[in-house]
């Protein structure tokens, strides 16, 4: 690969100037993560040297027109990842400090160097920067999930792996099977999250273990407990469910969809009426759909709501017309007269939307998620 001569010779003089950026660097870092702020001598020396390898790698590979980093480079950020494990640093401060450094080096480039080089040259540096701190994102992760289980931290080590993925924080799925695969837990590419509200009576971590098996990541802390299923798991989960315990349970078409999923499931748990729950059951999608409507929150989506509670009805629009006539009246004799039809076939039509939607208008919460699902219709 040609070296880029302008290129060059602005790295040339970056890094005749690499102790005045790392100093700068290191201090920004200290400054703005408090973390930093306690660390040794010889922790902040780490950091420096740290800032003066990835400085030097970047503007090296910017250089070249590189588009990214080399394997070599990937398995050291690893290794840097599993050490801050063992030394108990937090995990987000250290992507921080990369993001920070990143942004020193950039506005040193254009500040040093903006009118001797092309558009094309500061789109490249930026765009090389981005996919530098994507990759050592996943690689940090990877390493500090590894250097965790290490110290004997499996359990944590799992509880921030999901951490990650209901924060929306892990970037390529390759990344996740690795780790998934290190931690000896299964990541769904189609998860279902369980999410269960914790109390003092119970379930324990233990009582969550047994529900949903060993390979599932759990997560029991923060007044939830939460587990990633596979579609067979969440359905023997839903089988084998404590009627006392309090839980949603939520299918995903996507691992990318996680972080929504249990803002919803979390509002409902926190926010949903005791009758929702009925004889113990758990909350679905819709139930969570439901409940973030009418508190206002703002992953509500009233057609989503829709299609999951209508949805099995197809074009069954007598179906529709029945249920809206035994809301609107409260009784089948009165419903049947309403839309002129024996009070027998009203009462099947009646079973029959049971069936299709898992929701029994006698029942108060169902009549409600069905009444709000069929507004769409009146729009």
């Amino acid at each position: 690969m040609a070296t880029d001569p302008a290129r060059r010779t602005v790295r040339d003089e970056a890094l005749a100037r690499l102790d005045e950026i790392a100093a700068r660097v290191t201090a920004e870092i200290v400054a703005e993560i408090p973390a930093y702020a306690a660390l040794a001598p010889a922790q902040l020396a780490e950091v420096d040297a740290i800032a003066r390898w990835g400085t030097t790698r970047v503007l090296d590979l910017w250089a070249e027109g590189a588009a990214g980093l080399a394997p070599s480079d990937v398995q050291r950020f690893r290794g840097i990842g599993a050490a801050r494990a063992l030394d108990g640093r937090p995990l987000p401060g250290i992507i921080r400090a990369y993001h920070l450094a990143a942004t020193q080096v950039v506005d040193h480039i254009e500040a040093t160097a903006a009118d001797r080089l092309t558009v094309g040259d500061a789109i490249a540096l930026s765009r090389l920067w981005m996919a530098v701190v994507d990759t050592l994102t996943d690689a940090l992760h990877d390493g500090y999930a590894a250097g965790a289980q290490r110290a004997g931290d499996r359990d944590g080590a799992i509880e921030h792996l999901l951490d990650d993925l209901l924060a929306g924080r892990q970037v390529a799925r390759t990344n996740l099977e690795d780790r998934s695969r290190e931690l000896r837990v299964a990541v769904p590419p189609r998860p279902t999250l369980l999410v269960v509200a914790l109390s003092p009576d119970g379930p324990s971590r233990a009582d969550l273990a047994a529900l949903v098996g060993d390979d599932a990541p759990l997560r029991h802390r923060d007044g939830h407990g939460v587990a990633l299923l596979d579609a067979a798991a969440a359905r023997a989960a839903a089988v084998r469910w404590t009627a006392s315990w309090r839980g949603a349970l939520i299918p995903n078409d996507r691992v990318a969809d996680l972080p929504r999923s249990f803002r919803l499931a979390t509002r409902a748990l926190d926010r949903a009426p005791a009758h929702a729950y009925g004889e113990g059951r758990l909350l679905d999608e819709a139930d969570a759909l439901l409940v973030a409507l009418l508190t206002g929150h703002p992953d509500t989506d009233h057609a989503r709501l829709e299609r999951l509670t209508l949805g099995g009805l197809g074009d069954a629009d007598h179906l529709r017309a029945s249920i809206e006539a035994h809301i609107a009246t409260g009784s089948a004799d009165a419903a049947a007269a309403r839309l002129g039809v024996h009070p027998q076939t009203l009462r099947h039509r009646l079973r029959r939307t049971r069936d299709l939607t898992g929701r029994d208008p006698r029942r108060p919460w169902d009549r409600l998620v069905l009444e709000v699902a069929l507004l769409g219709r009146a729009g």
